[in-house]
């Protein structure tokens, strides 16, 4: 046995009745809580596991009885660097947790944002994370564009992320936003039932792709709850959790969110600006000419969801955070 092979760790294990039709890599990542279920489902992938003396693939389902052997080397050691960035807590247990998460926030490390991470934050102040979703992603179940602010769950151990991840696959999680929306807004509330996919030319980008290949199924309902002249205060609960989905589906309908760069092709508006697009008012004074937003008018206001310890069922919220407040005073206002 040479250096590196000795390092290795074997484990065994005898499938019990409550596991009977789990895959083999969501049994050892409950079993092996040091080790992400991604990392765990590369050993079986590469050979590291066998079951009854075979070796099997990651989809193998397991049956009571059948002996697991596995082969498994050292975690790695690169997750996001721990940093003081200071979190507002919302809810916590000895379980899980749930962070307002602020604008200008990136959720994970990734090609350009590997500094200021939501992932840094948590590796800095919480000992337990889940690592189910790999080592740059402790503890992150789901996820929020960078610039959309509320509420976000964190999972501090495996076994809560992998049911927790269980409700938000079989859409049994209930999320709702709110938003601020440009443009006019014929219904008083609808639902938008559009598949969406890779932008045809630019990659940063979302699409209504109906034949695409790469497409999936995009559900959003909406509800008109305040009318402000050109914008809209909006409230949405999507029913599937595609990238960009809110955004290109109200984009699609002629109603952008406001202020987002992408899909509204504007990043921050004035209060003259925003006097103009409501009542055609010219600014009249140096305040008008003050940023009271530069980012997408869109926040993760609630969330519902089953307790995975206790069964419970649970609702938090977010309040609207301050610089959408005030874009609403000036729209009541005038």
């Amino acid at each position: 046995m040479n250096k590196e092979e000795a390092s290795y760790t074997l484990f065994q294990h005898t499938v019990i009745e409550q596991e009977q039709g789990q895959r083999i890599d969501a049994v050892l990542a409950l079993l092996l809580d040091s080790y992400s279920r991604v990392f765990l489902r590369r050993v079986v992938q590469d050979g590291g596991v066998t079951v009854n003396g075979i070796v099997v693939k990651p989809s193998f389902k397991v049956r009571p009885g059948q002996a697991i052997e596995a082969k498994v080397p050292p975690p790695p050691e690169d997750g996001p660097q721990p940093e003081d960035i200071p979190l507002n807590v919302l809810y916590e247990d000895e379980g899980m947790l749930a962070i307002d998460k602020p604008a200008g926030m990136v959720v994970h490390p990734a090609k350009g944002n590997w500094k200021g991470t939501l992932a840094s934050a948590l590796a800095f102040r919480f000992q337990q994370l889940s690592d189910v979703g790999g080592v740059t992603r402790p503890g992150i179940i789901h996820r929020l564009d960078r610039d959309t602010t509320g509420v976000i769950l964190i999972a501090k151990t495996n076994s809560v992320h992998l049911k927790l991840s269980e409700q938000f696959e079989q859409r049994t999680v209930q999320k709702e936003y709110f938003a601020l929306a440009i443009g006019k807004i014929e219904l008083d509330r609808d639902v938008i039932k559009l598949p969406i996919g890779p932008h045809p030319y630019q990659r940063d980008k979302m699409a209504i792709r109906k034949d695409h290949p790469q497409s999936k199924e995009a559900e959003t309902r909406y509800e008109v709850v305040e009318r402000f002249g050109g914008i809209s205060a909006v409230q949405l609960q999507p029913k599937t959790g595609r990238t960009h989905q809110i955004r290109v589906h109200m984009s699609h309908v002629g109603a952008p969110v406001l202020c987002d760069r992408l899909y509204a092709g504007h990043a921050h508006i004035s209060r003259g600006e925003l006097l103009r697009r409501i009542a055609r008012k010219q600014p009249s004074t140096p305040q008008d000419q003050d940023v009271l937003l530069n980012r997408q008018a869109l926040h993760a206001r609630r969330i519902e969801f089953t307790h995975p310890l206790t069964g419970e069922p649970m609702k938090i919220e977010s309040p609207i955070p301050a610089d959408m407040q005030a874009v609403m005073q000036v729209l009541r206002k005038d």
